[in-house]
Parts: C-alpha cells; sequence; structure tokens
C-alpha cells in the first residue's frame, strides 16, 4: 500500500490472517531468550490491536512485564500465507472485556469460566506487519521445486506478493 491510511492498513492485516486460527506469541524471558507459544487470536480490534487470553500463571504474563515489546507470526502453509506482527503487549485485567470477549472455545481452555481471577487477556497493539503472499498453489511449488532439485536450478516459483503493513 502506497498511502497511509490506517482504516485500511487494518483491514488489510485482518484480512491477511483471518482464516488463521493459531499463531506463535513470542516474548523474550528473563534470561534473555526468545520464548515462543501457540495462541489464538480473539479479535483484531478497529487499532489493528491483536487480543489473547492467558492465565496469570503463565510465562507470557510475567514476560511481558519486563519486556513487553513481542512477535506474532501466522502461517498458513497450503495458502501460501505468512505474517509477522511486531507490537507491544499490554497485560489487561478487564472482566467486562474477559466476558464479552468469551466464548465456547476459551471455555475449553479455562473450565472455570470468565470469572477465574485467573484469566485474563493480552492486548498487543500492533506496530507493523509484514506479510508473504504467494499466489502459486501448493501443486505448483512442489513441481517447481522436484524440477530443480533434478535439474540443479533453483526453483521458477512466482514469491508472490510481500508487503508492510504499518499500524
Amino acid at each position: 500500500m502506497s498511502a497511509y491510511n490506517h482504516s485500511d492498513q487494518v483491514a488489510e492485516l485482518r484480512s491477511k490472517i483471518k482464516s488463521i486460527r493459531f499463531a506463535m506469541f513470542t516474548t523474550v524471558n528473563e534470561q534473555g531468550r526468545l520464548v515462543s507459544r501457540p495462541m489464538t487470536n480473539q479479535e483484531t480490534d478497529n487499532d489493528g490491536n491483536l487480543w489473547f487470553y492467558t492465565s496469570t500463571d503463565t510465562e507470557l504474563w510475567e514476560d511481558i512485564v519486563s519486556r513487553p515489546e513481542v512477535n506474532i507470526s501466522f502461517a498458513e502453509p497450503d495458502d501460501h500465507v505468512y505474517v509477522s506482527v511486531s507490537g507491544r503487549a499490554e497485560r489487561i485485567v478487564d472482566r467486562a472485556k474477559i466476558k464479552a470477549m468469551w466464548n465456547p472455545a476459551v471455555q475449553a481452555w479455562y473450565p472455570h469460566g470468565p470469572d477465574d481471577p485467573h484469566v485474563v487477556l493480552v492486548r498487543v497493539v500492533s506496530g507493523s506487519a509484514e506479510y508473504w503472499d504467494s499466489s502459486a498453489g501448493k501443486v505448483v511449488s512442489l513441481f517447481e521445486m522436484a524440477k530443480a532439485v533434478l535439474t540443479g536450478t533453483t526453483p521458477e516459483v512466482d514469491p508472490g506478493e510481500h508487503g508492510r503493513i504499518n499500524l
């Protein structure tokens, strides 16, 4: 996107990640090491912020106290879509928001419901995102990679679209 329009940028981010159920949420732990864990994005709000449920008993909850800079990676290999979102994580303890976002899938992970004092939210204030979206299908990609191996050349696969989203 050439001209910056915040709502267009948020719409583009939403369109890239809407069908990707799980993301890898990366933080920096006390020892300065990168730690990733699978999480489910509950919502991408109108400001481009990503929302996740977690527990006050998790390392993620503790990691973002001292080092709130995080990365969220989304991947849909079958569709050749990859998105990396960089942002700043915030710990949110808001029972009304927790209840408003509650759904049956969350209930499976937190059986005591939205009133469980350990159930909390993490909002990632998105700073920027990068995406890779290839129009080449899986069969074409596999054929081109096999051909490259046999001929000793580089695969002739359309690299697709790569872009940046500023939020």
